[in-house]
């Protein structure tokens, strides 16, 4: 993919620096992270959920934090000692820990998060506020003209 330069626009605009900063992280490629697999689905008009596969992982090991537009979800595995005289032979459930961020979109909010069979489901919600949503205007149908001008003398 090509890269796009956005300095020159820098210069010449007031406050778009999120803006720009958004269009360059998406250019970047995720240096290939993989680990947690995750879906994103829609549950109704305005909800959402983030399903995460973190087998292994209990409640305490991860933790969720939503910051301005940032949803960061970690997860740090404690070293498991396993019985006297036990040695692992192959390791096919991966217990590395991981760090897994999405952007999330204005007057989205974060609405809680449960870990079931081996599956954290983050529950959100759009909700935007009632003075930012479209409203319509009613057309008043006027029965009587208004006079522009001033009444004609007699």
């Amino acid at each position: 993919m090509r890269h796009v330069d956005f300095s020159p626009l820098y210069r010449s605009t007031v406050g778009f620096d999120r803006l720009f900063t958004m269009l360059d992280s998406l250019a970047q490629p995720d240096s290939g992270q993989t680990y947690p697999p995750y879906n994103i689905e829609r549950t109704g008009e305005d909800a959402y959920r983030i399903s995460m596969a973190v087998a292994g992982f209990s409640e305490k090991e991860i933790a969720i934090e939503a910051h301005r537009n940032v949803l960061s979800v970690k997860g740090e595995r404690k070293d498991e000692a396993n019985g006297e005289g036990s040695e692992v032979l192959y390791r096919g459930i991966a217990a590395r820990s991981f760090e897994r961020r999405f952007q999330l979109a204005d007057h989205v909010e974060v609405l809680g998060a449960e870990l079931k069979n081996g599956l954290l489901h983050i529950d959100l919600k759009r909700s935007v506020p009632e003075e930012l949503k479209p409203r319509k205007i009613e057309i008043a149908n006027g029965g009587k003209a208004k006079q522009i001008e001033a009444k004609a003398a007699a």
